[in-house]
């Protein structure tokens, strides 16, 4: 009997996109089919996995995913089994009526930011080209577009972390914003241990006493919605100590007058009152980030979902610029990209402004780029459609059919009672999943399709490394690949070439539609993917004759993707969260994630080991807050925001501050964190804002 071999993969949760092997599991109907072993040669996580990752293969499971079509059945309403030409004909049949009846823009095309490369460039493109609308857009709108406005804004380029991760211990000081690494990416941990090793210094800030800020050396708790004013407090002391880099600033920037004359209307005493934080803890800050010889600022969803996200963002990378900590080895400001794929997922279409390569899809140059790939007139594309959220609050309305893959928006969405409820509305709505997710199962059709572990695939993860995910297990005989999905369609609606279903062929396309755009993977192989243990982008082709080109892990050193390349200061100044407290709603809630489950839990909510360890919503509340609504340890607690009610179990703690709840967002049911959230977007980013709404409490 020959032996069972492992095949090198990546965990298909968060941007970490740690290494692991997977080893088939051998006997009849093994549950689960597949188990991890340690992958101590990728350098992202050396072998470390948490507790999702680890598991993993429980939800390949045929006892807990989707193993065959479902259609509605107009005589009772219920989803029964059909087959997949049955199941294909109907999602092209309603398709096709929606645009005949009400036009093109009436469909609309939501994908996900755990979509490989290149199943989001196939949406993208089949968006475009087969069902000729403008509505796409995905759920990583609401990961960490905030931030990539900000880098779009002040370095002309978005990539989640500018150096790789191994940099972050090199560095003198990390200030950490808004997030719980040690929960949310466990193994990501380790890097601001070695920080703290190396004699580095490690500031965290979060209204909340994480798992991460017990971490800390100096740990700032502003009260939600108000990181814009600490940044910009911190930034008026900067100068006001002349710890300015004048050099720096002179040489690789422009705009530094106005926004340091934003920042100087921000005096520590005023940013105390908005934000809570006391001023010997700004200048301590301030002291400890400019006196070490290098410095990092890393946020991650805490300061940028909010309606104020992007100048937030901003206001972050200006401390950076001003003190001459980016374009340097071992400084710079980095996001802490969420989902698994949320860096390539808008790289390569699926964001209702962007084409592939990060091209801007109302640039008539990209446009003409990407239409020749495609062999099409560049005036047959559609134009920039409505954001996310935009594209939500317009089911039923608008956009008539809705065609969704690998999200839940009825759980992950803010005010998710009405976008359930405009979902409810839709004419048709067809679903891709791997799971009976809460909005699959409001579905007219339920598409089966294959997970990370049963397709070949490339993800960018955080540092902006392409990696690739090998098929390690033959899929369940009722389920096919998404690429399948979009190549069947695309065929019932009279697109006969251009929707190739092997994944590689689908990548040396997506090469040359990206090739000489911001984001250039056209030197990008999967041969050298797995050589090099993953290639940073850009990596533009090189001619004949020519060495490789590298890769870029390390972006902006000799200048910034601006035309002159210098980075640009972008004037800010603090401004209120969309909803304040008030007496009617006197307190701050904000919502997260808890290490166990994965954002809206659709898959590890199916795992017995992380129910076990996390079996539920729960309101976390300080001491003081319980004593005055008298609640105890355990009871429901009844959250109420001006946009419906949430119950959950008070979990009481003094690592919350008394004015603030939190909820984590993972569950669905009367404990929906979301069914309280504020839909308030970001003028710029257009990302909802989640962390910050006005509710009030009572006794459940």
């Amino acid at each position: 009997m020959s032996e069972v071999t492992t095949v090198p993969t990546h965990c298909p949760y968060c941007a970490l996109q740690c290494g692991m092997n997977l080893r088939p599991a051998t006997g009849p109907a093994p549950e689960p089919p597949a188990e991890v072993v340690d992958r101590p040669d990728f350098p992202v996580n050396r072998g470390a996995l948490c507790g999702k990752g680890r598991t993993a293969p429980a939800v390949l499971s045929s006892r807990v995913r989707l193993t065959e079509p479902l259609v509605r059945c107009p005589d009772t309403g219920a989803l029964k089994p059909t087959t997949w030409e049955e199941a294909l004909a109907a999602v092209a049949d309603g398709l096709r009526r929606t645009r005949a009846d009400h036009g093109a823009d009436a469909v609309g095309v939501f994908g996900g930011g755990g979509l490989t490369n290149e199943k989001a460039y196939t949406l993208g493109k089949f968006a475009r080209l087969v069902l000729g609308t403008s509505q796409i857009d995905y759920n990583g709108r609401f990961c960490m577009s905030s931030a990539a406005a900000a880098h779009q804004r002040a370095f002309g380029l978005d990539r989640g972390l500018p150096f790789p991760l191994e940099d972050i211990p090199k560095t003198g000081c990390v200030i950490l914003v808004g997030s719980n690494l040690a929960e949310t990416m466990p193994p990501a941990l380790r890097y601001l241990t070695e920080l703290k090793e190396n004699g580095g210094k490690l500031i965290v800030v979060d209204p909340r006493r994480t798992r991460t800020a017990e971490h800390a050396d100096l740990h700032l708790a502003p009260r939600p919605g108000t990181d814009l004013a600490l940044a910009l407090g911190m930034l008026h002391l900067v100068v006001a100590e002349g710890r300015v880099d004048e050099e720096f600033v002179a040489e690789r920037t422009d705009g530094w007058a106005a926004a340091r004359a934003g920042a100087m209307s921000h005096w520590p005493e005023h940013v105390e009152r908005i934000t809570g934080v006391a001023v010997p803890h700004l200048r301590e800050a301030v002291r400890m980030f400019c006196e070490a010889g290098s410095g990092m600022v890393l946020t991650a969803r805490g300061p940028e979902q909010q309606s104020k996200g992007t100048d937030t963002v901003g206001a972050w990378i200006n401390l950076c610029l001003a003190t001459g900590r980016a374009g340097r080895p071992y400084s710079g400001y980095g996001c802490l990209t969420g989902q698994g794929n949320g860096q390539g997922g808008r790289e390569h279409g699926q964001k209702a402004d962007q084409l592939p390569g990060y091209r801007k899809l109302d640039d008539p140059a990209a446009r003409a780029h990407v239409a020749g790939v495609w062999g099409v007139d560049p005036d047959t594309l559609p134009g920039p459609g409505r954001s996310a959220y935009e594209l939500l609050d317009a089911l039923g309305g608008d956009v008539k059919a809705l065609l969704l893959m690998g999200s839940n928006p009825v759980v992950s969405a803010p005010r998710a009672a009405h976008v359930e409820e405009r979902i409810r509305s839709l004419d048709f709505l067809a679903v891709a999943d791997v799971v009976l997710s809460e909005t699959a199962a409001l579905a007219d059709v339920v598409l089966p399709v294959t997970q990370w572990a049963e397709e070949t695939g490339t993800t960018t993860n955080l540092e902006g490394r392409v990696l690739l995910r090998r098929r390690a297990l033959t899929p369940p005989p009722g389920v096919r690949s998404d690429l399948e999905v979009l190549h069947g369609l695309a065929a019932l609606l009279d697109w006969e070439k251009g929707f190739p279903t092997d994944p590689e062929e689908v990548f040396e396309e997506l090469r040359r539609a990206s090739a000489g755009g911001p984001a250039d993977y056209a030197g990008i192989s999967y041969r050298r993917i797995e050589e090099e243990q993953g290639v940073f982008w850009p990596c533009p082709e090189t001619g004949p004759g020519e060495p490789e080109h590298a890769g870029t892990p390390r972006l902006f050193l000799d200048r910034f993707a601006t035309a002159d390349g210098r980075a640009r200061f972008v004037p800010v100044v603090h401004r209120a969260a969309a909803e304040e407290t008030d007496d009617a709603y006197p307190v701050v809630l904000t919502t997260g994630r808890v290490v166990s489950q994965y954002q809206s839990g659709a898959q590890t909510r199916r795992v017995d080991e992380l129910n076990a360890a996390a079996p539920g919503a729960f309101v976390e509340l300080h001491p003081r807050l319980a004593e005055r609504i008298g609640v105890e340890e355990g009871q429901p607690v009844a959250v109420f925001s001006r946009r419906g009610k949430a119950v959950a179990p008070a979990r009481i703690t003094t690592a919350i501050r008394p004015d603030t709840v939190f909820m984590p967002f993972h569950w669905p049911g009367e404990g929906r964190a979301n069914t309280l959230t504020n839909p308030a977007l970001d003028p710029v980013s257009r990302m909802p804002e989640f962390k910050v709404c006005a509710v009030r409490l009572e006794r459940g």
